[in-house]
């Protein structure tokens, strides 16, 4: 029996497509349906390593934990880390094969199609359905030629699509509409419906456009999902906002701020503190200085001497060096990290000319750019208060210097990362450096909050997870999705 699959695509980027893969993944998972995530090609600077050591965009790992599974290379199969306008590192089955220009990606999609099929081949023989997510928008007619991420994916399988479109940005008819008009007629003809995101106030006043839209197009809306206010699902790759405004009050409350880098990544390491209830979070972005705080955090980096470059132009390095002469403390985060120290070396030119050049000079290291990429799950303790810590490696870089005799994590045959001598500044490549409750709670008290709570951001993120679901159950229409994907377990389904 062929396993069902149902791809999600959307009329733009950013129009729910992870998000609705996520909860339907998770409802499903609810209902006893043993199901799996996947993105055949994804570009993001999120990412996550897997069970079996290989890494994907954090949508996927997001989405896997959804369907109650454990991550793996398969769920997607091709990332693009973007390190420049017009470049990106290609990774594949969870491993880098190389940095390409864009003229020269879009000529090699061809051969990954192979390793497209694969991974949803083996995902297919596993599981009782497969959730497929798309990536932008499959009406960019510039990108049609052997693509692998929407149609040329979804024909290549024969997988029936759900055209998601996100109401709150307007214009959704024309969203829906147009993206039809630009598919051909094989494409058009394998769009099995339509699901309206965010919307906000009476379905009533809507149910007079999908009625035009059923009879326009000859499709069936699937569902309208409300705009749910407050939701935090991480974000795929863009930076999200600064969090709920919890009321700053001294004593009670720290206040963490972080700059954004041109090439920043890995930013879904603070998600942690933005929730957290006594914790006042802010990005710093282009153009404003950074304020007063307690803790300042750099965050990863896929281009480090560039976004190193680019933290002087804008002032950031004086002020970080303002903010520790006034007691502050300071975490750097793998690039962050790397810049801690007192210098970036580049001897084979990975991010550029080779060559090196001054780090902040705020811890004795020195960092040597490598070609192989180092990837590994950790399971260890921060120095502070012996504090269970988990995460994950994703880095390119060697560090070396005294200053590591100091570092913040270990556990069994393992050290990471460094405690400056004075306290103030703590760096390390661990990604997920929050995300446990213990090691959080550690950090904050470290950074000078005394009274600091318990809060697990994992169970934040489940609760999430099921409030999105809930959604999903109530606003979708099952009898329709129950065309395309299984609603109870294959056993359920046989009479077993």
């Amino acid at each position: 029996m062929r396993t069902a699959a149902l791809m999600v695509q959307g009329t733009t980027s950013d129009a729910g497509k992870s998000t609705l893969v996520a909860g339907l993944g998770r409802a499903l998972y609810r209902r006893g349906v043993v199901v799996a995530p996947f993105k055949p090609q994804n570009m993001a600077l999120n990412s996550a390593v897997t069970q079996d050591g290989g890494e994907i965009g954090r949508a996927q790992a997001v989405q896997a934990q959804a369907c109650g599974l454990e991550p793996t290379i398969d769920m997607n199969p091709v990332l693009l880390k973007s390190n420049s306008d017009l470049g990106a590192q290609v990774i594949v089955h969870g491993r880098p094969i190389g940095n390409m220009d864009a003229w020269g990606y879009h000529a090699y999609k061809p051969q990954l199609l192979k390793a497209v099929m694969e991974s949803f081949g083996r995902l297919s023989a596993a599981h009782d359905c497969v959730l497929v997510e798309g990536a932008g928008s499959p009406a960019e007619i510039n990108l049609r030629a052997n693509d692998i991420a929407n149609m040329g994916f979804a024909e290549a399988a024969d997988c029936p699509v759900l055209l998601v479109a996100d109401i709150d940005r307007g214009g959704v008819f024309a969203h829906l509409v147009g993206t039809l008009e630009l598919l051909s007629v094989s494409e058009r003809a394998r769009v099995t419906g339509f699901v309206i995101n965010r919307f906000r106030g009476d379905i009533a006043l809507l149910q007079p456009g999908l009625d035009w839209l059923v009879e326009r197009t000859g499709k069936p809306v699937i569902g309208v999902l409300p705009y749910l206010q407050g939701l935090h699902i991480e974000a795929e790759d863009a930076v999200a906002d600064n969090g709920p405004d919890k009321g700053y009050a001294p004593g009670r409350h720290l206040r963490v701020v972080a700059p954004v880098l041109p090439r920043i990544s890995n930013h879904t390491d603070l998600d942690a503190l933005r929730h957290h209830p006594q914790v006042d979070f802010s990005f710093v972005g282009p153009g404003e200085t950074i304020p007063v705080a307690d803790l300042i955090v750099i965050p990863g980096s896929k281009s480090v001497i560039a976004d190193l470059a680019a933290l002087r132009h804008r002032g950031w390095d004086t002020a970080i060096q303002r903010h520790l002469r006034y007691g502050g403390k300071l975490i750097g985060i793998c690039g962050g990290f790397q810049m801690l120290g007192m210098s970036l070396q580049d001897p084979q030119g990975l991010e550029g000319a080779p060559g090196s050049c001054p780090a902040l000079g705020l811890v004795d290291m020195e960092t040597s750019l490598q070609t192989e990429k180092k990837l590994a799950r950790v399971d260890a303790r921060l120095v502070l208060e012996q504090a269970p810590v988990t995460g994950y490696e994703i880095h390119m870089g060697i560090s070396h210097g005294p200053a590591l005799a100091r570092p913040a994590v270990i556990g069994d045959g393992f050290r990471d990362g460094v405690i400056s001598v004075d306290g103030q500044v703590l760096g390390t490549y661990l990604h997920g450096l929050f995300d446990h409750p213990a090691a959080c709670k550690a950090l904050l008290r470290w950074a000078g909050l005394a009274a600091a709570e318990t809060s697990d951001y994992r169970q934040l993120r489940d609760e999430q997870l099921d409030r999105l679901a809930d959604a999903v159950d109530v606003h979708l229409d099952w009898n329709l999705l129950a065309r395309w994907l299984p609603t109870a377990r294959r056993e359920d389904r046989c009479g077993s």
